[in-house]
């Protein structure tokens, strides 16, 4: 299949994952937002003890005195491990950049979206991005950017799933409503091919549990499932606890 043709399965697929406007209309709040603080509580345990397939490709690519361009940066927990000479981090939350900002005070950050401010970013020898893919609809020009930006190598993480199929029993018994399928790692990984990237793969499970506690967990799902909050206890009644841990993919190409 051409490039063209899996792009926009890919565009159509993450669309219908959209949250219809009869149940849109009801959301107390965003429920795409996220919560600052949570990040920057994983960001802390993952530098504090770093391992796992995507830090060890990424660690093995970066020369000594090596530079690295993380996108979708959150607050840092992909990047900050690694310890980079350099570190340039993009995302669109101003709130996660400046946590990532405080860990790191020598970082540069972008606030934007990629590869909208692609022209304003350097070149560094890795580029990371974890655990954003999934919320790129226009996904060609992304990844030709993100390679675009890279002297060794371009590392991604993502979940084998869509990251909130989680709620999808949830969804059903909430508002009746059953959740899309794709698209999944392995559509990611057809288009990369086509675009001509040796790519390769790891599967892992996630090194952390999604959520510490019940309460963390239902006052999520109520944000995503446009409940007011007053309803967490019905959540945490219906919902599988502990959440099953996700599995990651670990997806990577060197570039010549």
């Amino acid at each position: 299949m051409e490039t063209d043709e899996l792009a926009k399965r890919w565009k159509a697929e993450l669309e219908s994952w959209g949250i219809p406007p009869r149940i849109l209309a009801q959301a107390p709040v965003d429920p795409w937002t996220h919560r600052v603080e949570r990040f920057a509580k994983r960001t802390d345990r993952l530098v504090a003890e770093p391992k796992g397939p995507t830090y060890e490709r990424s660690r093995e690519a970066l020369p000594p005195g090596g530079s690295v361009l993380d996108v979708g940066a959150g607050t840092g927990a992909a990047s900050l491990r690694l310890r980079p000479a350099r570190l340039v981090a993009v995302d669109e939350n101003p709130g996660m950049l400046a946590e990532l900002a405080r860990r790191s005070p020598d970082a540069t950050t972008i606030l934007g979206r990629w590869p909208d401010v692609a022209d304003v970013t350097e070149v560094t020898d890795v580029v990371i991005c974890s655990h954003v893919v999934f919320n790129v609809p226009d996904i060609v020009p992304f990844l030709t950017e993100l390679t675009g930006h890279a002297r060794t190598r371009v590392v991604l993480e993502l979940p084998e799933l869509h990251p909130t199929s989680w709620l999808n029993p949830l969804w059903a018994h909430f508002h009746g409503l059953v959740r899309p399928t794709r698209p999944t790692s392995e559509d990611l990984a057809g288009i990369a091919r086509s675009l001509g990237y040796d790519i390769r793969q790891e599967t892992h499970l996630a090194p952390d549990a999604h959520y510490e506690t019940r309460e963390e967990m239902a006052d999520a799902a109520c944000r995503r499932l446009c409940l007011h909050p007053g309803r967490a206890p019905e959540v945490i009644e219906v919902a599988e606890w502990p959440v099953p841990r996700q599995t990651y993919v670990t997806m990577w190409w060197d570039v010549n």
